[in-house]
């Protein structure tokens, strides 16, 4: 009469788990998560430095102009970083989409 109640079996039980892990499966699901993050952190870094160039004060082009340039390789070395968490090359036509921004903010400083 000590029996243990039955747990429900929505819930895992930790000694006896129901599925084995596939950590084929698990590993690509952590290259996408960590891909995503470092791209889209970098991005919001790079979009960051292009709306401060935009906000300076216009006596200082070239410091305007500096922004986003420095813009354009922290977006170049995030793309680059995604890929190679993935274990693919970096140096793809898709790469040029991190000078995206930075050309945004060149266009807008200049005109």
């Amino acid at each position: 009469m000590n029996e243990q109640p039955r747990r429900p079996r929505h819930l895992m039980d930790p000694d006896n788990p129901i599925r084995p892990v596939n950590d084929k499966s698990l590993t690509h699901v952590k290259q996408w998560v960590a891909s995503v993050l470092v791209v889209f952190t970098v991005a919001h870094l790079v979009v960051g430095l292009v709306i401060g160039a935009v906000a300076i004060d216009p006596v200082y082009q070239s410091s305007r102009v500096g922004l986003c340039i420095i813009a354009g390789g922290f977006g170049l070395l995030g793309l680059a970083g995604g890929f190679l968490i993935h274990r693919r090359s970096p140096f793809t036509p898709w790469l040029l989409l991190g000078l995206l921004p930075s050309a945004v903010g060149l266009w807008l400083v200049l005109r």
